[in-house]
């Protein structure tokens, strides 16, 4: 049996088909929708390891399923296929929460390494912002606390879901309190250097993590806007 599984929300059954066989040479199982509302039905109600999700969809395009699979707290790394190469897709869906973004046609090889690099989520120390991590660690400020191993994330004892992106930030905040990010930082530590030009994505990633994580978001007390430069963890331990 496989140690993992993908959800693949693709129209075209060749495709589908192409993934679903090959994501078994990394242990990868899959479970195939064929348009947008049987995806959004499946990757709220199953549990996957990651979503493999087409952005044009019949019934509801892939824009909206990520849309509405983040906007119900559903964490599962979702990696975008798109046939177009306008730039205003791949830039709708990384700020929708997307973890990343492959343009058809794609190879074999570099579809399996961005599953493969979705997959580490179960070991974050290995995700960009990570690197030279030499061990496990926890970290805490006031009532919030992250776990790297075990990959957690908590409010005043209250566990909190997290994408795997939300949680790479949060990590890159926490083991540097008080340290203030631009937003070319942040997105060359978390999301790598090859998404240069989308530090606005940043912005939306920030604002999710604080609905998730904050008492009151439009007054953060732990991940705090410094103005004309960028973000930074707090360096007080805030009372909640």
């Amino acid at each position: 049996m496989p140690t993992k599984h993908a959800l693949i929300v693709e129209d075209d059954a060749d495709i589908a088909a192409l993934v679903a066989v090959n994501l078994r040479d990394i242990d990868c199982g899959a479970t195939v929708a064929t348009n947008g509302l049987e995806g959004l039905r499946q990757a709220t109600e199953g549990e996957f390891d990651v979503i493999i999700l087409d952005i044009m969809l019949p019934g509801l395009s892939g824009i909206e399923v990520c849309r509405r699979i983040r906007e119900q707290r559903v964490s599962t790394p979702i990696l975008m296929l798109t046939s177009k190469a306008e730039e205003i897709d791949k830039v709708l869906a990384l700020d929708l929460g997307a973890d990343d973004y492959l343009t058809k046609p794609f190879s074999v090889r570099e579809l399996l390494a961005r599953v493969k690099a979705r997959l580490r989520r179960s070991a974050p120390d290995k995700e960009p912002g990570f690197a030279g991590a030499a061990a496990p660690i926890r970290f805490r400020c006031g009532a919030l606390e992250l776990d790297t191993e075990l990959h957690r994330v908590s409010v005043a004892g209250r566990p909190v879901e997290l994408t795997a992106k939300e949680f790479a930030l949060l990590a890159q905040f926490m083991r540097h309190p008080g340290r203030t990010y631009s937003r070319t930082e942040l997105l060359d530590q978390v999301w790598g250097y090859s998404y240069s030009g989308y530090e606005h994505t940043v912005n939306s990633h920030i604002n999710r993590l604080r609905l998730k994580i904050e008492p009151d978001p439009a007054q953060p007390t732990y991940v705090l806007t410094v103005w004309g430069v960028g973000y930074k963890l707090t360096d007080e331990a805030p009372v909640c």
